[in-house]
């Protein structure tokens, strides 16, 4: 199978034509196997423009969702982010491409063990994965100037929001019950973020960002 032209598909079909133009972006979207960061029995279908699922209730991202957020969040080469929801590493791969250092945080230890085996497997050195709660940060490698939510939230938590450096930026997709979610921009200026929505997003929850039940008397 010619992974590497269904890659280069990917990207000319789901990435460029959905308003994707920082090509730092797209170039580490060629770059990186997809395949090799899915279960063996979804190589095949690894770009297509879906979620897949990775078991646990887990799924890695729709490419286009993640190259949006991504081009969003606008990395600079010396930038160090936080990758929550790493999932199997291949977000964190994308990212290890566009910025100085990651570090790749999941709840899942089984997922957590994945990332770190295949991250190192594909040689990626300045990519760290840590295993605890996503909803508590990584407060100890930070501050970041990029922090990457890799599934949909009910809110961005402050405890998150203070781990960003002076205009770090957060990127994440905002949901409200089962509606379709809002990818958002928060941005750290001074002492007080600022949001942008950019554009929808059908994203499933993370968890732990899950919104709490309401009960109707």
């Amino acid at each position: 199978m010619d992974y590497a032209l269904r890659r280069r598909n990917m990207v000319e079909s789901q990435i460029r034509t959905n308003k994707v133009t920082d090509e730092a972006v797209i170039a580490a979207l060629l770059e990186i196997p997809r395949e090799r960061f899915v279960p063996e029995i979804y190589a095949g279908v690894a770009y297509v423009d879906e979620e897949l699922p990775l078991g646990d209730g887990r799924f890695l991202m729709e490419p286009m969702v993640l190259a949006r957020l991504l081009q969003l969040a606008q990395i600079e080469p010396g930038d160090s982010v936080l990758d929550i929801g790493c999932t199997t590493g291949y977000s964190s791969a994308v990212l290890a491409r566009l910025a100085r250092t990651v570090v790749s945080l999941e709840s899942n230890e089984r997922l957590a063990a994945i990332a770190d085996a295949n991250l190192k497997r594909q040689g990626f050195s300045n990519a760290r994965v840590v295993a605890g709660p996503m909803v508590s940060g990584a407060k100890q490698f930070g501050p970041y100037q990029v922090i990457f939510i890799g599934g949909a939230v009910a809110g961005v938590p402050p405890q998150l929001i203070a781990q960003l450096a002076e205009g770090g930026r957060l990127v994440s997709v905002i949901r409200s019950g089962s509606g379709i979610g809002q990818a958002t921009l928060t941005r750290m200026i001074g002492a007080a973020p600022s949001h942008v929505v950019a554009f929808d997003a059908a994203t499933p929850y993370l968890p732990g960002f899950v919104p709490e039940e309401s009960f109707v008397f």
